[in-house]
């Protein structure tokens, strides 16, 4: 049967191909998918939004921007290479808690609502002057054990306490318990620059001064919500400014204290592909859509076709111009000996 079928087909090469190519491009258009199993990333992005964020030692397209502005582009930019059937939630950070805003969010549906939320992130939501970020992690850790599911934090923050540490205030993280589901992502520059002090119009009146920063050990025990150990003072000269930097060391000995890991958020390329080699305990059966690789074996049918004709015409007349050619020549050949047979 095969024999009578396959001089048909070679005649009618173009034809079939063809033929193929829109039922392939018709079954691309009623976009099918496969069943496969995916693991499956829950994140909740934590934002330091205290006044150490507003500290402009960065840079955003070369122009001078805040760590927070920086932590935002940042977290736009991890999101939107992130898989379609991850999960986000967006936190805040500020005193000794974390809030997340929402529950985790499947990140293609409501990439806009996600989005937005970063956009509007601003040093004004929180409830607190202090940045007490060793206090916060037994709360985050508690917060995370609350989500509906398994949850990676990742906590964008410059490490800068306020007030500064020391043994009355330095709380003991030896049994802290959930390390696996912390990564600190360190925002800042090793130089650091002022802190710029703000009215609640956002409107800049000076940099804080170092006496702001100044705590008592006599007054460590006292409550954030009556004292945080501040002064309102504004510096008067640039030495008096209190500088805030990244606090690098800081961040790496807090990580190594509770099996977390710490990255330098230079590079958000680079934090993203560390926080997805985890693996996760969680997997789908989601429908992966095929309907791609069916428009592409179309494509390949049409270009094999018009190749093949193109293949065809250019042999066609190059077998023409040989053969003229050829003609001509036993012609001229043919006329000579002639001639020259009538010349003797």
């Amino acid at each position: 049967m095969h024999k009578k079928w396959l001089p048909f087909c070679l005649k009618h090469r173009d034809t079939l191909l063809l033929g193929i190519a829109l039922m392939l491009l018709l079954g691309a258009a009623l976009r099918p998918s496969i069943p496969i199993k995916r693991n499956i990333h829950t994140y909740l992005l934590i934002a330091d939004i205290t006044q150490s964020m507003n500290v402009v030692d960065m840079s955003l397209d070369h122009a001078p921007a805040s760590r927070l502005d920086y932590t935002k582009r940042m977290m736009h930019d991890i999101i939107a290479q992130l898989p379609c059937q991850t999960r986000i939630s967006i936190g805040l950070f500020a005193g000794d808690a974390v809030a997340a805003l929402y529950t985790p969010l499947h990140v293609c549906k409501h990439f806009s609502a996600i989005q937005q939320t970063i956009d509007h992130l601003d040093w004004r939501m929180a409830w607190t002057g202090n940045s007490q970020l060793r206090q916060s992690v037994p709360m985050a850790a508690k917060l995370l054990r609350q989500m509906p599911e398994a949850t990676k934090a990742v906590i964008f923050t410059d490490g800068d306490e306020a007030p500064l540490l020391h043994a009355f205030n330095t709380r003991n993280l030896k049994d802290f318990q959930g390390s696996d589901d912390f990564y600190f992502v360190g925002v800042g520059t090793d130089q650091g620059a002022g802190i710029p002090k703000l009215t609640e119009n956002n409107q800049m009146i000076g940099y804080w001064s170092n006496e702001s920063f100044a705590v008592q050990p006599n007054i460590a025990q006292v409550t954030a919500s009556k004292s945080s150990g501040r002064d309102d003072s504004v510096a008067v000269s640039d030495y008096d400014r209190y500088i805030s930097r990244r606090a690098s060391a800081y961040l790496k000995k807090l990580s190594e204290e509770i099996g977390a890991q710490y990255l330098d958020g230079d590079d958000p390329h680079h934090v993203l592909q560390h926080i997805q080699k985890h693996s996760s305990p969680r997997y789908e059966i989601v429908a992966y859509p095929i309907d791609w690789i069916l428009a592409t074996l179309s494509a390949v049918c049409i270009v094999s076709a018009y190749i093949n004709q193109d293949s065809k015409r250019q042999l066609t007349h190059t077998l023409r111009k040989r053969f003229t050619k050829l003609r001509q020549t036993r012609l001229f050949k043919a006329r000579h000996d002639v001639a020259h047979d009538n010349h003797f």
